[in-house]
């Protein structure tokens, strides 16, 4: 016995210092050489942080393009999907009731036309982008709130797309965020 008691000791002692210590310092420093600084990307307007790039916000006026779900309400204290099967009935519940809301608030829209990822929350539940069909699939709603061309509408979620990372790699996103920045500074 004491011939492996005492070397499991020792491993225990350097895989603490190795994994507990000195590996979350060396993230750390990697961490403060990202943008941002290991502290998220702010998004600024009118000189004041108003949320963090890669974290979703909640919009509830409808004259604002709505990002996903989120299981967490958008809380980024933590983080969580609802890990429910795609056939769970409280799952399928509550994808029915976020496409009976989502019917609500866009009534131009067809059911069969609604993205999925308009009434299915992200594994995070803080996922800030939307491809581009889901924010044109709500220009109706806003053009009729706002008062603007669904034409023009169009155009800002075009100039707020952010193509396929080095052009090949994920598909084309919105900021749900920024577009709703850009889309109070329309006059």
């Amino acid at each position: 016995m004491k011939k492996y008691l005492l070397p499991s000791i020792k491993l225990t002692a350097l895989l603490v210092l190795l994994l507990g210590g000195l590996y979350p310092l060396f993230l750390a420093g990697v961490a403060k050489l990202a943008p941002g600084k290991g502290d998220g990307i702010k998004v600024t307007h009118n000189g004041r942080v108003v949320g963090y790039e890669n974290i979703a916000q909640k919009f509830s006026d409808d004259k604002y393009f709505q990002p996903r779900p989120s299981t967490v309400d958008y809380n980024a204290a933590g983080s969580g999907g609802s890990n429910k099967a795609a056939g769970n009935p409280d799952y399928l519940k509550t994808v029915q009731e976020r496409i009976d809301s989502f019917m609500v608030h866009n009534p131009d829209v067809k059911k069969s036309d609604i993205p999925a990822e308009l009434v299915t929350a992200s594994a995070s539940g803080l996922d800030p982008h939307l491809t581009p069909a889901a924010a044109y699939v709500q220009v109706p709603r806003v053009a009729k709130l706002r008062n603007i061309p669904a034409d023009k509408l169009k155009q800002l979620i075009d100039a707020n797309t952010k193509g396929p990372l080095m052009g090949l790699f994920g598909l084309s996103t919105v900021n749900v965020l920024k577009l709703n920045i850009a889309l109070d500074d329309l006059k």
